[in-house]
This record gives structure tokens, C-alpha cells and sequence, in this order.
């Protein structure tokens, strides 16, 4: 059995035997969505009450340094099950966003780094290849960046994905071009967007290593970044979205100028989450803008 029926297998068997996941999976089917046109691309938004717990995360150090790990197999709900891959362990998201929502932490409690297993990123793509696998880096919608994990999810739901494909000839600027890899960057896209797409693991892993060590320059610490990954037609496609700023000045505004939005890889990909109904129902095309500016480099 391959291994997307098996995690399959493991979200239906979830949705069975957890209230919690069971709870929030079937919410997803009432979630308000409206959408916003800019031209040739929509950014959507979504009312999605049960995702405060990210949303809302304090992911400073001393919150982080006194909490148990969520994603630690000790401190985990004892409903939660979960699928062996090599260090790393999938487990369903009983906080969804997607469809089908993973997350997929390694065994070993270290930092959400992605420098040293953005290999792993590409080898998750490649058996989950029903899906995308996606990274937040620790400041930019990790809501555990103490604990190394990636999270994957139905690969059509993300904007980015789709809008890649029918955009490519009119808005993206070839980089590099090699025999295996080709390195592109959207364009006119109202947020910076880096593509590799790559036929072999090291071209794929030294255009992302060059796209990182540019983003990084003189820091010695990680590039404020978010990743999705998929492979199809024997191709990774990865995207690589810089990032400037965390959460925009809106975040912690008062009264009707705040919005709960905290952008992580699902906003960057055109898919803006608000747990807040009245958020929700107040945010404008002119909000987005303003919050893509702050945050996308």
C-alpha cells in the first residue's frame, strides 16, 4: 500500500475515532469563503473559527520555553495517531485548513530549521505526490518553531498551485535554465514568488541552497521564508515565497482596524484565513494589499 492510501486510510480512520478532528473536518464544510479579483489572479478568505488556535499562537521564546511540545509524541492527545516515515512521524491535522490535512513532524524535538532537511521536503513530495507538502519557517506561521515539521495538504486547494500553471508564460521571468532545473520568479503576482522546477534531488537542492544563502546574506539565522512542494510528471515543483515581517501592523491594531490574520504559507499561496467572523466580514481588496506589502519581501 502506497503512501498516500495509507495517510487516506489514517484521516478517515482519524475523523472516525477523534471527536476533535471529527469536529473540526466537518466545520470545514460551513466555512464562510469570499474572494477578491486582482486582475488575473483571486485571493480568497476564508471564516474559519477553529484555526484561532494558530492564528492566534504566541510563538515568542518565553511562551514557547514554557509549554509542553504539541508536536513531542509524550505530550500529544492520547486520540492522535500515528504513520512511520523514516525520522519523521504523519499525523492528522485536527486543526484543518485543507480537505486533507497533515502534519509531519520529525521523531527528535529540534528547531524548525529547514537548511539541513529541505532534502526531506523533497522526499515527502515524492511519496505524498496525491498532495503538497509545505513548510513554515519559525517566524513566519510556524505555531510550533521549536519542533522541526512540515505539513501537507490536498494539492489542488492552493491558488498559487493552479495559478502557476496558467500564468507561467505571461507572468513569471526565467533566472536559470540547466538540462534538469529551471528557477523562476512569478511576476506581477503582488508578492515575491521564487519556482524551481527540477527532474533531479541535487539541482532541486542547490537552486533552493542558492535562493537561501541570497536571502540570508550576512544573518547567521534563518530567512524569514515559507516553502511548498509538490511533485508531478516525475518533477519537483518548489516555491519559495522571501519573506520581510512576520505579521503585519494589523494584527495587534485595536477595534476595527485589527485583523487576525497571521500569514503563513496558505495566505502567501492566496488563502487568507480569519478565526474572527467580524474580520472576516470587514476585510477589503485594499486590506490584502496592505498586508502582502508588509510581509512578502
Amino acid at each position: 500500500m502506497n503512501l498516500n492510501t495509507q495517510i487516506k486510510n489514517l484521516l478517515k480512520s482519524q475523523i472516525g475515532d477523534w471527536e476533535l478532528a471529527s469536529t473540526n473536518f466537518a466545520g470545514l464544510k460551513t466555512v464562510q469563503t469570499k474572494s477578491f479579483n486582482f486582475g488575473d489572479f483571486d485571493v480568497n478568505v476564508q471564516f474559519n473559527p477553529a484555526r484561532i488556535v494558530s492564528s492566534g499562537a504566541k510563538v515568542d521564546a518565553k511562551t514557547i520555553a514554557e509549554r509542553k511540545c504539541f508536536l513531542c509524541t509524550a505530550n500529544r492527545p492520547v486520540e492522535q495517531k500515528a504513520l512511520e516515515f523514516g525520522d519523521y512521524e504523519i499525523l492528522v491535522n485536527p486543526f484543518p485548513i485543507f480537505p486533507e490535512h497533515f502534519t509531519i513532524p520529525r521523531k527528535a524535538h529540534v528547531p524548525q530549521q529547514i537548511s539541513a532537511f529541505f532534502p526531506d521536503m523533497l522526499d515527502l513530495a515524492k511519496a505524498l505526490d496525491d498532495y503538497l507538502v509545505f513548510y513554515n519557517g519559525p517566524y513566519c506561521g510556524a505555531s510550533a518553531p521549536d519542533h522541526m515539521h512540515f505539513q501537507a495538504g490536498t494539492k489542488d486547494f492552493l491558488p498559487l498551485v493552479n495559478d502557476y500553471k496558467r500564468l507561467k508564460q505571461t507572468h513569471t521571468d526565467l533566472l536559470v535554465t540547466t538540462e534538469k532545473m529551471q528557477l523562476l520568479q512569478m511576476k506581477n503576482y503582488m508578492r515575491t514568488v521564487y519556482c524551481i522546477e527540477s527532474m533531479d534531488v541535487e539541482s532541486a537542492k542547490d537552486s533552493f541552497e542558492k535562493l537561501y544563502f541570497h536571502f540570508q546574506g550576512e544573518e547567521s539565522v534563518e530567512p524569514l521564508m515559507n516553502i511548498v512542494c509538490l511533485f508531478e510528471n516525475n518533477k519537483w515543483y518548489v516555491f519559495v515565497h522571501p519573506r520581510k515581517a512576520f505579521r503585519p501592523w494589523q494584527y495587534t491594531a485595536e477595534g476595527d482596524k485589527q485583523f487576525l490574520v497571521s500569514p503563513a504559507t496558505v495566505e502567501m499561496c492566496g488563502i487568507f484565513i480569519t478565526p474572527i467572523e467580524a474580520h472576516f466580514e470587514r476585510i477589503t481588496k485594499k486590506d490584502i494589499e496592505s498586508i502582502f506589502e508588509q510581509v512578502s519581501y
